[in-house]
């Protein structure tokens, strides 16, 4: 996606920590939005992982990437307020996917909060691709097989825009 809408920003927070922040218009109703952000056979179509356990606050998750690209990890339910809110620990970070009904359809907020200021353009650059995919899904439109390539273009702009001190750890394995 080239709208520089679909670009995410990096904000420090005042507890020492770094939020990604990304806004996306999906000419979808919420419900189907929301079944796509939740559903594990929805999640497959654009979610890096699987999403295991229950989904209500408080419950252990489970995270698991397709075809053992990495070590599965564990997390928390933090919030579940359907269809409007999900919030997750995942490993280390928070994430955050809220949706609000639009006229024309639903907007998306994803906010992943990080522990580390230098890996905000590898994982800014794995959301927008993610959400992209996203929006191929809801759309009905097979996205492509090799997610790197997609990574590998959209990455420069998030080092060039969040600049080097984001950047110092490099990208997701496999890519």
């Amino acid at each position: 996606m080239t709208d520089e809408t679909a670009y995410g920003r990096l904000e420090e927070r005042g507890d020492g920590r770094w939020a990604l922040h990304f806004t996306r218009l999906l000419p979808h109703p919420v419900e189907k939005v929301w079944r796509a952000v939740t559903e594990p056979g929805h999640l497959a179509g654009w979610f890096p992982t699987t999403i295991e356990g229950d989904r209500a606050p408080g419950a252990r998750l489970r995270f698991s990437f397709p075809g053992g690209q990495a070590q599965p990890f564990e997390g928390e339910m933090l919030a579940y307020d359907p269809p409007w809110l999900l919030e997750f620990r995942w490993g280390p970070d928070i994430i955050r996917i809220e949706l609000r009904s639009v006229p024309g359809g639903t907007e998306l907020t994803l906010l992943d909060v990080l522990d580390e200021r230098g890996k905000g353009a590898r994982d800014a650059a794995g959301w927008h691709v993610c959400l992209d995919n996203l929006a191929a899904h809801l759309a009905g439109v097979a996205t492509a097989d090799d997610s790197g390539a997609a990574w590998r273009a959209v990455h420069p702009r998030y080092v060039e825009s969040f600049g080097p001190e984001a950047a110092s750890i490099g990208p997701p394995q496999g890519i």
